[in-house]
């Protein structure tokens, strides 16, 4: 057998894993009056759940952004959003109930596009129609050009607990290539501004693989996020998919670094927030010693979902807004991408879920071995299928498809307990798409680097 080499692995497409099965197999048989059942059926839960809420709007549009968001100069359409987005919290609450919330999630586009007094409002009407916490984390993703003081002093008021800074990168050169114009001191000020108003939980977004990025900018860029001090850090793979996102077409792709450059990128600027002692978490994630992020991944009860890693411990998440996914103890469930086709679902008086995916007994067995291996790098299988009332049998086909990972040292089968030993970040996804039983059904993916 040839040796395996990383950079040929690594050229892989496979999922980010956020859930299983992943969104591209959701299917339009589960839809609308699904939901409503799924959701009458949370009436009865005891254990608290998670709310998730998306702005599909930004000022402008980056070259490089995969998210669901449009762009717009004028408030008219935020506000004409923000009506509908709290008829659609009064449609979930109506069959629900008033459940406890542990986590709050703002995402986009840009939340922070919303006007502080709007904010304000849907922040009280969730509290008025769920029965939030009071120690629920409450976090927001946040442009930093569009971060003021007073504009942070009014999110820390409305409850907010964590932040998160889209800085993606600090090199001017590759700022120009993708379209964000963001010099340092503009994050610096907005780092500032959370703190200053008391909000404790502050983390950064850099992404790797970007064009025109260099081992030096790589470099600068983690060393400079480093010395701004946030509790967190994410370092994510730029995902190329221009057949999916139009504006990604803006970017010369021979600008792109290839996967050998990528996983270098990756490894330098992993060296340079380690070096600032930053706990590894999971595949892209780094956190202070103390943070409860690390805590969780030395107690193995790190958690993935559609935000990432988390400390979130809840099974059900419910999602709100254009594109927002959702997860309940019966299966997956995404709203309608389109704003004009949620609008009219939701202008109906209808939930706006278009399509889905129930969980099957092999789902939650394979799911739940993808999710350890994704965030702790390793899987007891046999107490996994055992915990799933299923065999270890229905796994065998997925390591005897490992067997060469196995052969040459990158993976190790010790009894039942899969664990990967050599470069686990870069392999996880790869060895988890190993148990996707999906996989290769007509989706398109990013690279595994």
């Amino acid at each position: 057998m040839l040796p395996l080499r990383l950079t040929d692995l690594a050229d892989r497409q496979v999922p980010r894993y956020t859930s299983y099965p992943t969104a591209p197999h959701f299917h339009d048989g589960v839809g609308a009056e699904n939901y409503g059942r799924w959701l009458g059926a949370l009436r009865e839960a005891e254990a608290p759940v998670s709310l998730y809420v998306h702005v599909p709007y930004c000022r402008s549009i980056c070259h490089y952004c995969a998210c669901t968001t449009k762009a717009t100069r004028r408030d008219e359409p935020v506000v004409a959003y923000v009506g509908r987005l709290k008829r659609e919290i009064a449609l979930v609450a109506e069959r629900t109930g008033r459940l406890r919330v542990s986590h709050i999630h703002w995402g986009g586009g840009t939340p922070n596009l919303l006007p502080p007094d709007l904010f304000d409002a849907l922040v009280a009407d969730l509290c008025d129609r769920f029965d939030v916490d009071p120690y629920a984390e409450h976090a927001i993703e946040l442009d930093p050009r569009h971060v003021t003081r007073e504009g942070a002093r009014r999110l820390a008021a409305s409850g907010v607990t964590r932040t998160s800074l889209g800085v993606q990168d600090f090199a001017p050169e590759v700022q120009s290539a993708i379209g964000r114009i963001q010099p340092h001191r503009v994050v610096a000020a907005a780092a500032d501004a959370v703190r200053a108003a008391g909000i404790e939980g502050l983390n950064f977004d850099l992404i790797y693989g970007l064009p025109r990025q260099t081992l030096r900018s790589a470099r600068e860029t983690a060393q400079r996020a480093v010395a701004l001090a946030p509790d967190r850090i994410a370092l994510f793979g730029y995902a190329h998919v221009p057949w999916f996102r139009a504006n990604q077409r803006l970017i010369d792709a021979r600008d792109l670094p290839d996967v050998g450059l990528r996983l270098e990128l990756a490894a330098t600027a992993r060296e340079a927030i380690e070096a600032a002692g930053y706990v590894p978490v999971g595949i892209d994630h780094f956190a202070r010693s103390d943070d409860s992020l690390a805590t969780a991944a030395a107690w193995g009860t790190l958690r993935r979902n559609f935000q990432g890693y988390t400390t979130d411990r809840a099974e059900t998440l419910i999602g709100l807004g254009p594109s927002s996914v959702g997860r309940l103890p019966a299966g997956y469930v995404q709203n309608a991408a389109d704003v004009g086709a949620w609008a009219r679902a939701i202008d109906d008086g209808r939930l706006a879920v278009v399509k889905g995916r129930a969980l099957t007994p092999d789902d939650r067995l394979r799911g739940a071995v993808i999710e350890r291996l994704l965030c702790g790098f390793e899987a007891e299988l046999g107490a996994i299928a055992m915990a799933h009332g299923a065999s270890p049998a229905a796994l065998l086909p997925a390591l005897e498809r490992l067997e060469p990972l196995i052969a040459q040292d990158f993976v190790r089968l010790d009894g039942s307990r899969l664990s990967i030993v050599r470069d686990a970040p870069a392999l996880a996804r790869i060895v988890a798409s190993a148990f996707d039983a999906y996989l290769g059904a007509g989706a398109r993916h990013s690279l595994a680097a």
